[in-house]
């Protein structure tokens, strides 16, 4: 059986979900473990954008990320 795609919405907010762990994995420089296609869904939405060979949050991408995390409870380590 084939998967069904995910609803445009429903795509977004999986894409928005994973924003944080994402821009970790880019602080810790480690974009290598971020799928190909996701980078490049984050590249349409204009959250990241490409900047001299690596990427980057956008001025949308930094805003979405601030409320992120303020509504996303965060781990104790």
């Amino acid at each position: 059986m084939k998967p069904v795609p995910l609803a445009p919405d429903t795509k977004r907010d999986a894409l928005r979900d994973g924003l944080l762990a994402t821009v970790d994995l880019l602080k810790r420089r480690r974009a290598a473990e971020i799928a190909e296609k996701t980078i490049e869904e984050y590249v349409a939405l204009h959250w990241l954008e490409w900047h001299g060979g690596s990427l980057r949050l956008t001025t949308t991408g930094e805003n979405l990320t601030s409320q992120l995390d303020r509504i996303t409870p965060r781990p104790a380590y």
